[in-house]
């Protein structure tokens, strides 16, 4: 089952169910904001696909931080910290597809390829 996580009236996430929605893929949708973020996952998208990419730092969260704030995430424990504190931090829409194949942002090329088992 494909897990999307995100907050629901993000742009980005918007796309990308409706793109899942055309494709008629199943999927669960994670609420940062009702549900958190799942603690015990954070460590695995780390190492996946590294902790620099999970945050945001283009978006309107990052940019409101108080800069000694952004400047103490200097690595994964740091940053990690900062994703729980503050959800939105984290590029949307976070996507597991399965079998450990995960994905940040929307673009319809790159959801064709993971689509695929």
């Amino acid at each position: 089952m494909i897990k999307v996580y995100g907050i629901p009236n993000c742009d980005t996430v918007k796309k990308a169910r409706s793109w899942l929605d055309a494709q008629g893929l199943p999927y669960e949708f994670h609420d940062y904001k009702k549900a958190g973020v799942p603690q015990a996952s954070l460590p695995q998208w780390q190492a996946a696909l590294g902790w620099e990419p999970l945050i945001n730092r283009s978006g309107t969260t990052w940019r409101k931080l108080d800069e000694a704030v952004r400047a103490a995430v200097v690595d994964a424990a740091s940053a990690q910290a900062l994703m729980q504190a503050q959800p939105s931090v984290i590029k949307r829409p976070l996507v597991d597809w399965g079998n450990g194949r995960l994905s940040l942002g929307f673009k319809p090329e790159q959801f064709e390829a993971l689509q695929r088992p």
